[in-house]
């Protein structure tokens, strides 16, 4: 299975996030926007991860919505705008150390694509990915003011009752969660990371990077 964070304006879970995967010996993956790689607030963190091993990836440069919520196949930004937003993500990455070539695995932002992102994301010669369904982890970015609001605890529960429901338990998993939320969340889940990974470990889940997961 593959652990995945994602980023964009928010990074306090960070050291938590690193200190608790350090702990366990496990590698993650984290998907940031350029406007993260470009934050220098958020730079000790992006050179800790890539010291540490952890894969760094892309999830678009301003954090674009590309299709409509209700009419999925309705594109909300042209082919030329998806890939000028996609370049300038990369050569953030890259003025953080970060090759194209080693980062060639590519999540969209919200987690909400079509065939025609799809399409254009291989025609940057990079593999689009998304999290698996099932769970509430992507929940954890939710506060009490949202109607689609989940607690620490719910998302725990649901990440546990699905392992427990599925054949292969979480078997080629990609658990999505956030390395930071809206400071109206006080329940932050990257506080429970650490329980965890230890629960992971007695399940005999072993997390790893993206790229080893899915391979080329």
């Amino acid at each position: 299975m593959a652990l995945v964070f994602t980023a964009d304006e928010y990074g306090d879970g960070g050291e938590m996030i690193m200190a608790a995967l350090r702990k366990e010996k496990m590698q993650a993956s984290f998907f940031f926007t350029g406007r993260f790689y470009s934050n220098k607030k958020f730079a000790t963190i992006i050179t800790a991860l890539q010291k540490n091993g952890h894969y760094l990836g892309a999830h678009s440069n301003d954090h674009l919505l590309y299709n409509d919520w209700q009419n999925r196949d309705s594109l909300l930004v042209s082919r030329q705008q998806f890939d000028a937003d996609l370049a300038k993500n990369y050569a953030l990455m890259q003025a953080n150390g970060i090759e194209r070539k080693m980062a060639t695995f590519f999540l969209p932002p919200y987690e909400w694509y079509n065939d025609s992102i799809a399409a254009w994301t291989r025609k940057q010669g990079l593999q689009l990915i998304n999290h698996t369904p099932g769970t509430l982890s992507a929940a954890d970015y939710t506060w009490p003011a949202l109607k689609n609001y989940r607690s620490s605890e719910t998302i725990l529960k649901s990440i546990k009752d699905f392992e427990a429901a599925s054949p292969t338990g979480l078997n080629g998993f990609i658990l999505l969660l956030h390395l930071g939320t809206d400071p109206a969340r006080k329940d932050k889940f990257y506080s429970h990371l650490a329980a965890l990974l230890r629960w992971l470990k007695l399940q005999g889940c072993d997390p790893v990077r993206i790229d080893e997961l899915l391979g080329e």
